[in-house]
């Protein structure tokens, strides 16, 4: 079973409230990046991007794409071998202030994970948070976002899944039950 959380309508405002609330807080982007996270977080950073670059097309914007497959702590604990994806990024991150982009914050292990990746790059001055969906419950690291789309609140069951379309536009958020059950 799944219950809707957002629907194209509401999901649209959402990005649109978030590349606002990035405009009032980072101006013309002068010192600062975007990197999203691979794979999830590449549709809704490309998405970011886009509407900031509508807003503002002058805008000279440093944006990259993150890989951290190898940098995850259960990597090696995985039943099939994960399949890395490509880091696009062609700047360094020293002394910039970096807004990290991924679609859904459950655990904070991923987050963990984008933060020693990004040191490869260069140490930033500041790292930023824009999460979608915030899961809120069960946090194993102390990792919050400084930007949300939406708080949810939902039991270890249960899972949140951002559906995007092939062409990286989206659909809906979801909240499934892993047992079946009705949410």
């Amino acid at each position: 079973m799944s219950k809707i959380l957002l629907q194209k309508n509401k999901f649209n405002l959402t990005l649109r409230r978030l590349s606002q609330e990035l405009l009032e807080n980072h101006g013309n982007f002068s010192n600062t990046c975007i990197i999203g996270i691979q794979p999830r977080g590449t549709y809704l950073s490309n998405r970011i991007r886009s509407l900031l670059l509508m807003e503002n097309p002058q805008l000279i914007l440093e944006y990259g794409l993150l890989d951290i497959t190898f940098h995850r702590d259960d990597f090696r604990l995985r039943a099939k071998p994960l399949q890395p994806h490509p880091t696009e990024i062609n700047f360094v991150t020293e002394a910039k202030r970096v807004i990290l982009i991924d679609d859904v914050l459950y655990t904070g292990r991923t987050i963990q994970a984008a933060l020693a990746a990004i040191n490869h790059f260069g140490r930033p001055s500041e790292v930023e948070l824009l999460v979608l969906i915030d899961r809120r419950f069960n946090r194993h690291l102390p990792i919050q976002a400084d930007y949300t789309g939406l708080r949810v609140d939902a039991l270890n069951e249960a899972y949140v899944r951002v559906d995007w379309e092939e062409d990286g536009s989206e659909r809906e958020v979801l909240l499934f039950s892993a047992k079946n059950e009705e949410i």
